[in-house]
């Protein structure tokens, strides 16, 4: 049997598994990031955990928040990891157990999964976008992650979507997730109402007919339409895998995102739109394919 190990790297959680060639879950195990340790010590606890499993394993594939640049395996300046800028992740798991080790982000890793084992497996090229407190996203061509020349591919969060006059910390003004995500939601709702209002609940309000959340959604919609269309209009995937609690939570937003969008791509009939099947271990899945 055939044995690899996946980790994903969380600003909250790091979690690690052992996967067999069939991506079942053999074993398992999480742990808080605690931010005060660094990543020395927050990683030598994984690395406790796959020695005390005592598996014979191929190798190891890391998933972890970006900016990366996955050819040296480190992390460059991740803002939900404070103190780790710089880190050599790789370089840390192959001294410390001795295995091959490959670092990647977390989306893509993600979208790995769901283009091998989940809703995109039937097809050759895809493109996975999760929508949840950010947006996120990974293209996969013929079972390969497509990372770019400096390991940007797909960092669609700051794709220009809009002309909103206000930039936020990192980001263009007009920024895909800024427009998009459920944080953009929250607070798009939460300026307009004069108080403040969830994600979940600016849905909640929409299908209560509140004018103020169905303007809100469909501006989000709108933007992220466009931003399909963008990505279509470059590299014309086979299907569009969504993920993300936003996208998957809300069957109607995500279906108003198609329609938009196929009012905008060249070919509205080819135009694929799936749901992600692979769930909260999507992470952990496709950090192991990276082996």
């Amino acid at each position: 049997m055939t044995v690899r190990i996946g980790i994903d790297i969380g600003g909250t959680q790091l979690r690690v598994a052992a996967l067999d060639e069939k991506c079942n879950i053999l074993k398992r195990t999480a742990f808080p990031n605690v931010h005060s340790a660094g990543p020395e010590e927050n990683l030598g606890r994984l690395v406790d955990a796959i020695e005390g499993w005592g598996l014979d394993y191929e190798g190891i594939g890391i998933g972890c928040p970006g900016p990366l640049d996955f050819e040296k395996g480190q992390i460059l300046t991740p803002p939900n990891l404070p103190g780790w800028e710089g880190f050599p992740v790789a370089d840390f798991f192959r001294r410390r157990c001795d295995h091959p080790c490959h670092l990647n982000n977390d989306a893509n890793v993600a979208g790995l999964a769901e283009a091998l084992v989940g809703a995109g497996r039937n097809f050759s090229s895809v493109v996975y976008i999760t929508v949840s407190t950010g947006v996120g996203a990974a293209y996969v061509q013929d079972g390969k992650i497509v990372g770019g020349a400096h390991s940007l591919a797909t960092e669609v969060f700051n794709m220009i979507v809009c002309d909103a006059p206000v930039a936020r910390p990192g980001m263009n003004p007009g920024a895909l997730e800024d427009q998009s995500s459920g944080t953009a939601i929250a607070r798009m709702a939460s300026e307009r109402m004069g108080r403040e209002v969830t994600a979940p609940a600016v849905f909640a309000l929409a299908d209560a007919g509140n004018a103020d959340a169905l303007a809100v959604i469909d501006h989000a919609a709108e933007c992220l339409a466009r931003g399909v269309n963008n990505i279509n209009a470059v590299v014309d995937p086979d299907v569009f895998v969504f993920g993300g609690s936003v996208a998957l939570k809300n069957p109607a937003f995500l279906d108003q995102v198609y329609q938009k969008a196929k009012g905008y791509v060249l070919d509205p009939d080819a135009l694929l739109f799936c749901e992600a099947t692979c769930g909260e271990d999507a992470g952990l899945v496709g950090a192991s394919l990276l082996v």
